[in-house]
């Protein structure tokens, strides 16, 4: 009797406790749910008050020149409106000069509706642009201790330096998985050869940078690790059908968009068997139709660099920039030349004008990208030159418990 009445109260406890998951699962989704109608209130009020030059130069990332900023910087950030910038290796020398660069940009950028995405690639292993920075290891290594709570960690020591040093958005992490060894670009980049693995350490690593206020941009859709052509040279083509890539490569992508991932890139790569015109970042059929319809992803999307040899060598940037926002793109990456960022507007208006875009998409792609910037709470405020010392004694002794 005694062992009935236990298992009655267990089983009345577990009736219980599910009930109560499932009342906070629902406040959760609630909540989130109005936050989201909150947001996309305040970013309507921002667009409905723009014109349509503001909105092209808000759907722009735009690479930047030198150690410091120029007139031309003036000019793209003032009279072209870029909505944000990229960082490279060559443009940074030291925290403070960093610092003074992004300050200036932030400076010029306050007459703007909307204050800029300030972004780098900061992945940790090889590619590492932030100075004065304790080097984080490899993704492939974090991947291999297989303990999630460093990966998250990592992802936080990653989104605190970038924010540290101005930045609001990383270019990290990769989700490609690492499944050909001949692969140029990928490699240790990738955290493993198995989607479980990639998916959860990518997950974690998203996690802890998201954690910091910093945004985290997962990369490259719908999955680069099986390429063997460098897409900064050249084109590369994958002869996989729908099936194999739902199967394998997109596994890490669905699950970090379940999580709630900020921006996803898209690779310029080109599927045949999917798409036999287009690389996946000019595809309606993978952007579209599979990325939002099927996967379900309504956030912004962003293209891998357009000024790659992949776009340059096949496409023209200026045709590029018009297919990528025909195809679902919100963010049009330029990352190098000032005079590309003339062709892409001119090629988008030529567009609008002609009547193979129209403002409404325009508009569209703008909401998103306005909607994020409100949910971060980006703004044009100057920062001073950090004190880097706790944060690398931090990852120093994160490290030390993998060695």
């Amino acid at each position: 009797m005694l062992f009935c009445l236990l298992a009655a109260g267990c089983a009345g406890g577990n009736a219980s406790h599910n009930t109560s998951n499932k009342q906070i699962t629902k406040t959760t989704q609630q909540n989130s749910e109005n936050e989201n109608e909150a947001l996309r209130k305040q970013a309507q009020e921002k667009l409905a008050a723009m014109t349509l030059d503001e909105k092209l130069g808000t759907m722009i990332i735009a690479g930047v020149e030198g150690t410091s900023a120029t007139e031309k910087t003036k000019t793209m950030i003032q009279s072209q409106h870029v909505g944000g910038v990229i960082f490279y290796k060559n443009n940074v020398n030291t925290p403070e000069g960093l610092v003074t660069y992004v300050n200036q940009i932030k400076k010029w950028n306050q007459q703007n509706p909307t204050p800029l995405f300030v972004s780098i690639d900061e992945e940790g292993g090889k590619v590492s642009r932030l100075p004065g920075i304790k080097k984080i290891p490899t993704a492939r290594s974090i991947g291999d201790t297989g303990d999630l709570t460093y990966a998250q960690n990592i992802g936080e020591f990653l989104g605190n330096a970038s924010k540290l040093m101005g930045m609001n958005v990383d270019y990290a992490p990769v989700l490609d998985i690492n499944s050909n060894p001949n692969n140029p670009v990928i490699g240790n980049r990738s955290y493993g050869t198995t989607s479980e693995i990639v998916s959860n350490m990518g997950r974690e690593v998203m996690k802890g940078i998201q954690s910091t206020g910093t945004i985290s941009v997962v990369k490259h859709f719908p999955g680069h690790g099986d390429t063997s052509v460098d897409s900064h040279l050249d084109l590369p083509i994958v002869h996989k059908s729908l099936q194999q890539l739902q199967s394998f490569e997109w596994k890490p992508f669905e699950d970090a968009i379940q999580q709630g991932t900020d921006a996803v890139m898209i690779a310029h790569i080109l599927f045949p068997k999917i798409d036999k015109t287009y690389p996946a970042s000019l595809s309606s059929t993978i952007i579209t139709d599979q990325l939002r319809k099927k996967i379900g992803y309504n956030g912004v999307v962003i293209t891998d660099d357009l000024t790659m040899g992949a776009i340059t060598k096949n496409y023209g940037i200026g045709n590029a920039a018009t297919q990528a926002v025909k195809a679902g793109s919100d963010i049009l990456l330029v990352a190098h030349g000032y005079e590309n960022i003339s062709d892409v507007i001119r090629s988008l208006k030529e567009g609008i004008t002609n009547g193979s875009l129209t403002e409404k998409r325009i508009d569209e792609s703008v909401l998103r990208i306005l909607m994020l910037k409100e949910k971060y709470k980006l703004n044009d405020k100057p920062i001073s030159t950090p004190d880097l010392n706790e944060l690398n004694q931090d990852i120093r002794e994160e490290l030390a418990k993998h060695p």
